[in-house]
């Protein structure tokens, strides 16, 4: 993954390994890891539908202070340095309803390992202990939030910005679009209805 830009990790493909300035961080997250205890993982986007683990249970969630939003450059996955694409992140503000998993004491560091290598190969995801609402109470939850800092955040995007992603935007793993259609779709199919994101797609029309 040398070739991946900052914008990339959250479609990246999982891998063995993390990259070693990662390491770290994910050794930070591995000893916040209870011993013994499940780890829960916060799914909002491509989780939803390309989740790469197998869970133990998943309950649709929701948390408060973070929302779902298209708005995080992708200049290989799904866009080039020529026609960037965008991916989704979870920033500050508003609530976000999506699925959280359960993954077995014994699977934890294996799924660590794998959700680093995919989200997190350049530095650009804040990997936060979330409170996610279900319906069985509240859980603590990995998430990958991004700052309003990064230069991967594209901040307040225009409707023909949108229009003109939609219309050319391609990486090695398709297009911005069908990136945003998929979600979007299997956001409905848990029976979850993002407004902001229909409102965002209408732009493609």
């Amino acid at each position: 993954m040398t070739d991946q830009s900052p914008a990339d990790a959250t479609d990246a493909p999982a891998a063995e390994q993390p990259p070693v300035f990662q390491r770290g961080l994910l050794d930070r997250f591995r000893a916040q890891c209870a011993a013994g205890q499940d780890l829960w993982v916060f799914g909002y986007a491509s989780l939803l539908w390309r989740p790469e683990f197998e869970a133990q249970e998943q309950h649709l969630s929701q948390v408060w202070g973070w929302h779902r939003a298209l708005k995080m450059w992708s200049r290989l996955n799904r866009g080039s340095p020529e026609c960037p694409g965008l991916v989704f992140a979870l920033v500050r503000g508003g609530s976000c309803r999506g699925v959280v998993y359960r993954i077995a004491a014994e699977h934890t560091d294996e799924v660590l390992t794998r959700l680093w290598a995919r989200e997190m190969p350049m530095d650009v995801y804040t990997p936060s202990w979330l409170t996610c609402a279900t319906s069985k109470g509240p859980v603590k939850a990995l998430a990958f939030t991004l700052p309003s800092s990064s230069p991967s955040f594209t901040g307040q995007l225009s409707p023909e910005t949108y229009r003109q992603i939609f219309k050319h935007a391609r990486g090695r793993f398709g297009t911005t679009l069908d990136y945003a259609r998929q979600t979007y779709n299997s956001l409905r199919a848990h029976g979850i209805e993002d407004r902001a994101l229909a409102e965002v797609l209408r732009h493609a029309d």
